[in-house]
């Protein structure tokens, strides 16, 4: 019998919200995080608007000899796993050490940290460098650092594959569960608002130029002028229901039911993969278009690609088929962390029966033949939710969450 994989706690850290609760509540309000950037001089550069995360003070969550060693990705992705375990009721020594595993996404690592001592390097000398630029900026901090953190002696893994990575993380964990660990921390968190990186945001042409945080960022619109970077993510508690039975009292989000990638190779006349993608993740769930309540889009905001996103769930699930939510222009795109937001953002809205709107959307292309929730939040049961998300390159994943029955 194939191991089933449940979500029982979740750590979220992004621009309009820390935590589940105050994030839920930002969604429901329309509140967007994405504002003029302040972390740098911003004058310089053409996109002016990020999401940034305004009041964390990592000094009240992580112990002194944290901070000098870590990014700021770092110590986000830290204080969401605490949250996440202590949600869902994990204590010391409540499940083996070797059986409790970590994977995580991300889109390339501590930027800031590696600008800096770059500049350290290039300004003062390599004996001014910290010892700590040997892993800070790497790729597979977060996964290292958590794992250390909490003694997590099972499977490790970092999955690159830009802003798909937040899906694919929670699908390799998943596998890790039916191979038989019991507990494992997924999920995404990144920060790219640093010069370096801003540098390569704006070199693939896509993000918005638009100085008016409301109108910045609009998937699916007639207007629609290109994407807003942004940082944070989540980490999520996923585990088999007979690990969850041991621990009186813990809630339960819902269940990871069914996962699927896909690459475009963007072969002349080759048509894109979302569409494979979404059947192989149904199909892994044993679910049908009809049993879907609700689909959160990767939504780029370049009419391109929205077009060939709108196209593969219009294929799936018929014109006007299936209610469509891009939540994540409150936040701008979060790369590696975005993804798993969404999935974390699946799990709340079948927690308290609601469909958080697209904000700042009011134009939709007529051709999409979209059911997209703009405007207000729209209350009904959602019972199950697909997620997507595309990466830089060619990345396409599709994930299905439902109730856990």
């Amino acid at each position: 019998m194939t191991r089933r994989a449940v979500v029982t706690g979740i750590g979220i850290a992004a621009p309009n919200g820390l935590g589940p609760t105050s994030y839920w509540r930002a969604l429901m309000a329309g509140q967007t995080g994405i504002r003029r950037v302040t972390r740098f001089d911003i004058s310089k550069y053409r996109s002016k608007l990020g999401g940034e995360i305004p009041d964390f003070e990592p000094d009240r969550h992580l112990q002194d000899r944290v901070l000098p060693q870590s990014d700021h990705i770092t110590r986000l992705s830290l204080v969401a796993t605490d949250w996440a375990l202590r949600q869902a009721n994990v204590k010391n020594g409540d499940v083996a050490t070797d059986e409790m595993g970590v994977v995580t996404a991300a889109s390339g690592g501590g930027y800031e940290f590696g600008q800096r001592e770059l500049a350290k390097l290039h300004h003062q000398g390599p004996e001014y460098v910290s010892a700590y630029q040997s892993f800070a900026w790497f790729y597979a901090v977060n996964t290292g650092q958590i794992s250390i953190r909490h003694k997590m002696h099972g499977p490790g893994a970092v999955v690159i594959s830009e802003q798909a990575g937040g899906i694919d993380a929670i699908g390799h964990a998943r596998r890790q569960l039916r191979d038989g660990a019991e507990l494992m921390l997924t999920g995404g968190v990144d920060s790219t608002i640093c010069p370096w990186a801003w540098v390569a945001h704006q070199s693939n042409g896509r993000t918005s130029r638009s100085t008016d945080p409301l109108r910045a960022y609009l998937p699916f619109d007639q207007r629609a002028d290109g994407y807003v970077p942004g940082e944070g993510g989540a980490i999520m508690v996923l585990e088999t229901p007979e690990s969850v039975k041991k621990r009186a009292g813990t809630p339960v989000y819902g269940e990871i039911a069914g996962y699927a990638s896909t690459f475009d190779a963007r072969r002349p006349g080759r048509p894109p993969g979302l569409q494979r993608a979404i059947e192989q993740a149904l199909g892994d769930a044993g679910m049908d278009a009809k049993d879907i309540d609700v689909v959160f889009a990767d939504a780029v905001g370049d009419l391109e690609m929205d077009r060939e996103e709108a196209e593969a769930i219009k294929a799936v699930f018929g014109p006007h088929g299936v209610p469509v939510t891009a939540p994540k222009t409150m936040t701008g795109r979060l790369f590696a962390g975005g993804a798993s937001l969404d999935v974390a953002t699946a799990l709340l809205s079948m927690f308290w029966s609601a469909i958080p709107p697209t904000v700042g959307v009011s134009e939709v292309v007529p051709e999409y033949e979209m059911d997209l929730v703009i405007g207000e939040p729209r209350h009904a049961a959602v019972t199950s939710a697909l997620i997507l998300a595309r990466g830089h390159g060619g990345f396409n994943s599709a994930l299905v969450v439902r109730q856990h029955r």
